[in-house]
């Protein structure tokens, strides 16, 4: 279960304590502009800073009778207060000013969070790709034997895809630290546009260029839409681990503790539960992204329908991919790979994976492709079929030794060709990565 005891730091982000802090941030910094610019007298300015306070318990007991969050917590606020200083708390302000300023706070230390996460993902990919740069193992395409790959080239891959991710988020990251504090329709009628700029300066915010009631929800959009694409690939590589991990070919497994227990009936079974928990809380992520879409369009200058799902699709968005990406750090980390294994694979259709091999060096004999591919396919299918070496029944095709002697074929069936041009792939993307 996730929840703000499994992610204290994520999770105190989005807690209702927190929440209410936040606003009160805002509602403090918009106070302190307003005195500034001789607004807010400097003696009520003492004051409000002195006394304002809140309690949870007592803004919900409020919010039960006038059904208004915002109001609810600006009279607990006044209450602590006790002052006719507290009436120049939120002047000239709508709701929306509060809650979109301090919702951009919020997304602001989440992401910073979920940021730090994705370099870190960055970091162990990139460090278990270069243990693993020269381990063989078998490629597969459509689930099926195809040729050799690296066991590191397939990490890197991970690494490269993460790193768009990285970019894509801190892209999203920064449209969303957006803030307003522009009146009940963005026109500034009762506050100086000065205020919302001196604030959100302030704050480490963007004043919005122009706004409604609100900051328009196709930045919240792609906030959500870059944490499920995250999503996605996290998921991409936790299916391909439980792949891996699969009994016929465990080539690489989840790291099984001492004293885990994988069956409460079979107390063989070590489960890839790690990355099956990832695999279903992308699902959550993609869904949280139409939700996201869907608040785009609203009535006007505002309604409130995407308030509520706001509230469960914001905070659950980043807890999700912010334990999502501990996940994964911590399987990627201490994952257990299995050469061996990797090289039974590797063997077990018997040479059939150097095919194209024999088929290009047929060609380059002056063969035509159609020929070369008729001449190496029955001699594959007979092995596919039968279970034969595939070499030896090419030393046996009478029809081939006429255009490829065994010299040649033997040469063909030599994986170092492979590792070379591995070793090229890894320097081309490390100068890259030097660039970025």
């Amino acid at each position: 279960m996730i929840n703000r005891y499994t992610l204290p730091e994520m999770g105190k982000i989005w807690s209702q304590e927190n929440k209410y802090k936040t606003w009160w941030i805002v509602e403090r910094e918009v106070c302190r502009v307003q005195a500034e610019r001789g607004l807010v007298p400097d003696e009520d300015l003492k004051i409000i800073e002195d006394r304002a306070d809140f309690e949870v318990d007592r803004i919900l007991e409020i919010e039960e009778e006038v059904k208004h969050d915002v109001i609810a917590f600006l009279t607990n606020v006044s209450e602590n207060i006790d002052d006719p200083a507290s009436r120049h708390i939120h002047k000239g302000m709508t709701s929306s000013d509060l809650l979109d300023t301090a919702l951009a706070l919020q997304l602001r230390e989440s992401g910073e969070l979920i940021l730090k996460k994705i370099k870190k993902l960055i970091s162990v990919l990139e460090k278990r790709a270069e243990e693993f740069k020269h381990q063989l193992m078998i490629g597969r395409t459509h689930g099926i034997h195809a040729e050799p790959v690296t066991f590191g080239l397939k990490l890197l891959l991970w690494r490269d895809e993460i790193s768009r991710h990285l970019d894509r988020f801190e892209k999203a990251l920064k449209d969303v630290q957006v803030g307003q504090i522009s009146g009940a329709v963005g026109t500034y009628q009762h506050l100086e546009p000065e205020v919302e700029e001196m604030t959100c300066r302030n704050l480490g915010l963007t004043p919005a260029p122009v706004s409604n009631q609100v900051i328009q929800r196709d930045r919240h959009a792609a906030f959500v839409s870059a944490i499920a694409l995250l999503g996605a690939s996290l998921g991409k590589i936790a299916t391909e681990i439980r792949h891996l991990q699969r009994t016929e070919v465990l080539e690489a497994e989840e790291y099984f503790s001492k004293g885990q227990k994988g069956s409460s009936a079979m107390p063989h079974k070590r489960n890839p539960i790690k990355t099956e928990r990832i695999c279903g809380m992308a699902r959550l992520l993609r869904g949280f992204t139409q939700t996201a879409m869907e608040n785009v369009p609203l009535w006007h200058e505002r309604d409130i329908s995407h308030s509520s799902a706001e509230r469960v699709i914001l905070p659950d968005s980043c807890i999700t991919v912010d334990f999502m990406l501990k996940e994964t750090i911590n399987v990627i980390d201490n994952l257990l790979v299995y050469p061996d294994n990797m090289k039974r694979n590797l063997n077990q259709t018997r040479g059939l994976i150097y095919s194209q091999e024999i088929l290009l060096a047929l060609v380059e004999t002056g063969l035509t492709r159609e020929d070369a591919y008729k001449m190496v396919q029955r001699n594959a299918m007979k092995s596919w079929n039968q279970g034969l070496d595939f070499r030896q029944l090419l030393l046996q095709d009478e029809d081939l030794l006429e255009h490829l002697p065994e010299e040649e074929i033997n040469k063909h069936f030599n994986p170092d060709k492979i590792l070379e041009r591995v070793d090229y792939i890894f320097e081309r993307y490390q100068e890259k990565a030097k660039d970025q």
